[in-house]
């Protein structure tokens, strides 16, 4: 599953089609994509931090593993435009490798360690090695509402809840906040 997102124009195209021809640059890249979710738009986070942005999820078929899968996604995003400044930065391309599958990596226990790191520590540090899946994804709508249009049953391996039922947990004003385009 991989998560898009863009808050910056690319060379004064609308965001809509920078996601749009993002999902066609992985399909030229060799990702089958299985599913497209609807395009959102949702309020910048963390707040204040720049425009808001046009989000969508995707479903991608791929022989490739976990970094090398992240890797394209990495190439893709420079194509775009994107450059890694500074963490939760404006973007005019952000795709987030959310999950493959129940596969957690590097492990256990490293997933939970990054799953649970406090607020005030998630926007200081990051992690250097792949975190799967996504250690952020349960607790952000501009993720979960587009997931639950391609992958509403995918069951997180740790959580042990769905897609819905992650969506639930949340505060419905975030929810709210994420309107189809």
């Amino acid at each position: 599953m991989v998560a898009f997102g863009a808050n910056l124009q690319l060379a004064g195209k609308p965001l809509p089609e920078t996601v749009r021809k993002a999902a066609e640059k992985l399909a030229a890249s060799g990702l089958s994509v299985v599913a497209m979710s609807r395009l959102y738009a949702s309020p910048c986070f963390p707040a204040g931090a720049g425009p808001d942005y046009v989000n969508a999820a995707a479903l991608v078929e791929t022989s490739l593993d976990a970094p090398q899968l992240l890797a394209t996604l990495h190439a893709v995003e420079a194509d775009f435009g994107r450059e890694r400044l500074n963490r939760w930065g404006q973007r005019t391309l952000d795709l987030d490798l959310i999950a493959m599958g129940d596969l957690v990596l590097p492990d256990a226990a490293m997933q939970d360690q990054w799953r649970n790191l406090p607020p005030q520590d998630q926007d200081r540090t990051a992690p250097d090695q792949l975190i799967l899946p996504h250690p952020r994804l349960q607790d952000r709508a501009f993720v979960l509402v587009p997931l639950a249009d391609v992958a509403p049953e995918w069951r997180h391996p740790r959580l042990n809840l769905t897609v819905r039922q992650l969506l639930e947990r949340l505060d419905p004003r975030d929810i709210a906040a994420v309107t189809p385009l």
